[in-house]
This record gives C-alpha cells, sequence and structure tokens, in this order.
C-alpha cells in the first residue's frame, strides 16, 4: 500500500441487504463496516484474528456512531476507507468512511472506539510497546488526510 492512501476495501450492496424503500438497510452498513472495513483495518494495523489467536487478546467495541449521508442501491459498488483518529494504552479511536465506488459521493461513516481486553480475564489490559508504535505510525500516515465532518459529532437536534 502506497503512503499516500487510506487502508481501503471494496464490496457490493447485496440483495439481502436492501429494506422495503430499495436501499440499503440501516442495519447492514454496520455490518458492511463491521465485517468488511473494521476486521480489515484490525489486520493492517496488527491486533486482528491472528493476534487474537496468537495472544488471546482482542479488541471489543465500547460504542459506535453511524451517519447514514446519502442512499446506496443494490449492486452498487463500494469503497470503504478506514483511519486511526487516536489511541492511548488500552483504547482505538477510528473511523470508516463509505463512498460510491463509481460515483464518488460518501454515503456513510462509522465511527467506533475499541478497547483491548485479555480474553482469559475478560478484562481490559495494555497494548505492548510494539503495537504503540504502530498505532502511532499509523496515526501519523493519516494525519495528512483531513477527519470527515462527522467525526466526533454527538447525536441530538440542535436547538
Amino acid at each position: 500500500m502506497l503512503d499516500t492512501e487510506l487502508l481501503t476495501t471494496y464490496t457490493d450492496v447485496k440483495t439481502e441487504w436492501l429494506d422495503y424503500n430499495g436501499h440499503m438497510n440501516m442495519g447492514y452498513y454496520l455490518v458492511a463496516f463491521d465485517q468488511i472495513a473494521t476486521e480489515k483495518f484490525y489486520d493492517f494495523i496488527n491486533i486482528g484474528l491472528a493476534h487474537k489467536q496468537a495472544l488471546s487478546k482482542t479488541t471489543f467495541t465500547l460504542g459506535a456512531n453511524i451517519d447514514y449521508i446519502r442512499e446506496v442501491m443494490k449492486g452498487d459498488r463500494l469503497r470503504i476507507t478506514s483511519q486511526l483518529a487516536d489511541y492511548d494504552h488500552k483504547r482505538v479511536h477510528y473511523i470508516h468512511c463509505m463512498y460510491h465506488a463509481e460515483e464518488g459521493y460518501l454515503a456513510a461513516t462509522n465511527e467506533c472506539l475499541g478497547i483491548y481486553v485479555d480474553l482469559k480475564t475478560r478484562r481490559s489490559t495494555s497494548f505492548s510497546n510494539e503495537q504503540m508504535a504502530r498505532f502511532q505510525q499509523e496515526l501519523d500516515r493519516g494525519r495528512q488526510f483531513p477527519l470527515p465532518q462527522e467525526f466526533g459529532r454527538k447525536l441530538g437536534i440542535p436547538r
């Protein structure tokens, strides 16, 4: 991967992901973000499935926001980028942006906060120095890309 790109994954909107309005159902945005983008992103920053299997440590999601910006339809090709926004000794904060691959528009964003967990104790634990160094490398590389305006927003009705 070039240093000038964010980690990018692709998928297509599947028939079973549609709702009665004929567009992608809101629950399947999370499926796409989680099972396609997050899994690939965690592998990319070395905390994915292989890491879990080797050390019995993994990352649980503490919270997530999804912003639905523009609809996507059956068969549409989706491009999802993943960007680390912050981290500390136990948590990672990242965002995925889903684009219509052909038309280029932003369809949705998914902001997540994850915590590192030792599966033997089911308690949070600290990342290693090597993991922290990898996160810093990814954070530094990603800083050349602005975070989307949806990042860090609070849900509510502006008054």
